[in-house]
């Protein structure tokens, strides 16, 4: 095995002091990826999709808008089939996330804040037209969500037979889209996370704290059909998950992944005996400079 396999090689746990013995939260650790997050398995399939396709060859240029963890997974594609990797990221978000981006060999270029992640998508197209890169785009391929389909949707299935809910947070929607279209067969009812600020469940685009989920439009390939409830979470929440879990479990996850634990806890509320599936889409480490374990709501 090389290192480049172990993308989507993660485990599984039981949360067990979120859990009794009515209801039990299980959640797979995507920070176990090589690149540290979920999108190792995105990168890894929109390169290998785009050379299958004819769409890249060694030597060219891939072109994409991220804050982070997307740009990882495909920095780390890029370079095992001797592609560049170019990377259009807004200003204010983790900063350990452009590093590594970096160390792996992309080439960061900052866009500002105020015009959030639609503004970094608007200036990757013109990148990508202007030089002759592919631009990966993410947010409306239907290569996002088929990544997760037959990898991720399969193994929570092929682990845990019995699950009643599957609880994920939506960016892109990839993820989330992916895994319930595998899940709808099984009856499965998915539950979509947000932080306050996304527009999901109607409220109104504001800024928010917790990265990597979140959304200022319906995501494209994202089906309602396969959306079965949305739960909206506070900021304070997301971090005080954060926290919890780091000192209950000993696992040190993001801010969505503490979104993603207040849903499953928001469901477990809600009934009396169940199986609950969630993601943790990364680890704690890429958000030290935003003093993850000391949130004040700044």
């Amino acid at each position: 095995m090389i290192a480049f396999d172990l993308i989507g090689q993660t485990p599984l746990v039981l949360l067990e002091s979120f859990s009794d013995e009515n209801v039990q939260i299980y959640a797979k650790l995507e920070q176990f990826n090589p690149g540290g997050s979920v999108k190792d398995r995105l990168g890894k399939y929109l390169v290998e999709t785009a050379i299958k396709e004819g769409r890249v060859s060694s030597g060219d240029t891939i072109v994409e808008a991220t804050a982070g963890n997307t740009g990882i997974g495909l920095a780390i594609a890029a370079n095992r089939y001797h592609l560049n990797c170019v990377i259009f990221a807004p200003e204010g978000f983790s900063e350990e996330k452009i590093s590594i981006m970096r160390a792996l060999g992309a080439d960061i270029k900052r866009t500002p804040k105020a015009q959030g992640m639609i503004g970094a998508q608007t200036e990757a197209r013109r990148y990508a037209r202007d030089f002759g890169a592919v631009y990966m785009n993410q947010f409306e391929t239907e290569h996002n969500p088929a990544a997760y389909t037959h990898t991720l949707g399969k193994q929570l299935t092929d682990a845990l037979p019995n699950i009643d809910y599957f609880v994920a947070g939506v960016g892109s929607g990839g993820t989330f889209t992916g895994v319930a279209q595998h899940l709808k067969q099984y009856n499965v009812k998915n539950v979509i996370v947000e932080p306050e600020g996304s527009i999901l469940n109607g409220g109104e685009a504001h800024a928010h704290d917790i990265e990597g989920i979140g959304s200022e439009k319906w995501p494209i390939f994202l089906e309602r059909s396969l959306v079965d409830h949305i739960i909206t979470v506070s900021d304070n929440d997301g971090f005080e998950n954060v926290k919890r879990l780091a000192q209950q479990e000993g696992l040190l996850v993001g801010s969505s992944s503490g979104a993603a634990l207040q849903g499953a806890l928001d469901i477990k509320n809600k009934i009396d005996k169940g199986v609950i599936v969630t993601i943790f889409p990364d680890g704690s480490d890429r958000y030290m400079s935003k003093k993850i374990f000391d949130y004040k709501g700044e």
